[in-house]
């Protein structure tokens, strides 16, 4: 097959520019000036025409940190792998990196392939995978090698969950030490869990349980001074340090002063630290726990912080931490104790259009949208130029974006597995038009044309933004 995209403005991290796009097969061939030598033959020899007029032509999203069908608090989050990627190709995101998570007493290579099991075969979209470190031992040490060797080259620990997930000091320092061996990264949930608990502890005795209590037990100077522990361990060892879900400006001021002194050191941030606070966690009832995560909704004073840090990079990426639990049933399991609500927000479909409501607002350029969404994660996780450009040799993970379109969030439309929508009636300008992967139309005209096991695990380098 080979596909022709006409009339559309590519947009890169250099900037926008008018440019026909050929498609041979999975992988794109040619960008071309409109009107030029090459437009004639390329029209006549593709099988087929894509009206890209008025719209923008970006290179497939990269969604970095999703949570497919994880297990926690009893449940597993209500996307599979199969739903879960078909929602992501509706939003133009053609590549999520989820996490396999090893169980106390596991290995790291039975988890791994625990997890292939769990996807492969079943996602609409491409795929890597991160390993969640909860057991640090001699065999895990070892194994991180192997992981490697396997294109898992990333490893997220816990300073939060005690108990479940949460690494000592001792056992960060260790996995440190072996990232800085092999070149992997270091993705760290930083929250001071041990203080946390007795935040928690002393709320529940008090009779304290509504789902707000989810966010003031958890202070933005708990995830402040845990970031700010996780990156000393990390200039300590040498490693490479991303952290994940940034949501407060103290945690990122933090971070802005690591990267001022060119240590190694990367966050991202999500779209619901971008436009959701604390004040949704205080709806009304037990309404607030539809907005239970980790790290929680902040005040919406939080959120010009974190705009501005999209802009300066010192939040380089922008992932979704996608973990959906439907309200009734998984939600309620916390009714009268708020410490018992799963933790995780959906959110895979909408990451691009909530981003482009930055663009529409001002808060960053259309260029900035394209790199965090989707040029930057490709290359801090070792997929680059494979993905995230539009470049003649890289994969034709092509998305035709409507700028000009207006849509209403809601769990009525969304195709997320999940009953209910953090953004429920939020009306936003742009939509996907058309989204390719490899070169195959997953979505056009409002249909959809995907299928499970059109998506390919993808093997990862190491990180490319390394001193």
């Amino acid at each position: 097959m080979r596909t022709l995209i006409t009339g559309g403005t590519v947009v890169s991290p250099a900037g926008a520019f008018p440019a026909e796009v050929l498609v041979d097969g999975e992988t794109i061939a040619a960008l071309a000036a409109p009107g030029s030598a090459a437009a004639g033959p390329w029209r006549e020899s593709a099988d087929e025409l894509v009206d890209a007029t008025g719209k923008l032509v970006l290179p497939g999203g990269i969604d970095a940190h999703t949570h497919m069908e994880m297990p926690f608090g009893g449940t597993f989050s209500s996307d599979t792998f199969e739903t879960g990627t078909r929602a992501a190709a509706w939003g133009g995101t053609t590549t999520i990196i989820d996490f396999a998570v090893q169980a106390k007493g596991t290995t790291l290579s039975a988890t791994l392939d625990r997890w292939h099991q769990k996807a492969d075969g079943n996602c609409a979209v491409d795929y890597g995978f991160h390993m969640i470190v909860s057991d640090v031992s001699e065999t895990t040490l070892k194994e991180m090698e192997a992981c490697a060797g396997a294109g898992v080259n990333s490893f997220k620990m816990f300073m939060a969950y005690p108990g479940v997930f949460y690494a000592t000091d001792g056992e960060i320092l260790l996995a440190m030490q072996q990232a800085r061996r092999t070149g992997a990264m270091v993705m760290m949930h930083a929250e001071n869990g041990i203080a946390i608990d007795q935040l928690v502890a002393r709320a529940l005795a008090e009779g304290r349980t509504d789902p707000v209590q989810h966010g003031l037990t958890r202070p933005p100077e708990l995830e402040a001074e845990a970031t700010s522990r996780a990156i000393a361990l990390a200039k300590v060892t040498g490693a490479p340090l991303y952290i994940v879900h940034l949501s407060a400006a103290q945690a990122l001021d933090a971070v802005t002063a690591a990267r001022d002194t060119g240590q190694n050191v990367f966050a991202e941030t999500c779209p619901q630290y971008l436009y959701l606070s604390l004040d949704d966690l205080g709806r009304p009832g037990f309404e607030g726990a539809k907005f239970v995560c980790s790290p929680p909704l902040r005040p919406a004073g939080h959120q010009a912080s974190l705009w501005q840090g999209l802009r300066r990079n010192d939040l380089s990426v922008v992932s979704t931490d996608h973990c959906p639990f439907c309200f009734r049933e998984q939600k309620e399991l916390g009714t009268g104790d708020f410490s018992k609500i799963p933790n995780g927000i959906p959110g895979v479909e909408h990451r691009l259009d909530l981003l482009h409501q930055g663009v529409v607002a001002g808060e960053i350029s259309l260029a900035r949208w394209v790199e965090v969404a989707s040029t930057t994660p490709a290359r801090m996780f070792g997929l680059y130029p494979r993905k995230g450009v539009i470049a003649p040799g890289s994969d034709a993970d092509i998305v035709v974006y409507d700028p000009a379109a207006r849509q209403v969030l809601s769990a009525a439309t969304h195709h997320m597995n999940v009953d209910y929508s953090a953004y429920e009636g939020m009306e936003v300008t742009g939509r996907t038009d058309v989204v390719m992967s490899r070169g195959r139309i997953l979505i056009e005209g409002g249909e959809y044309h995907g299928e499970p096991g059109h998506g390919r695990f993808l093997k990862r380098d190491l990180c490319q933004y390394l001193n």
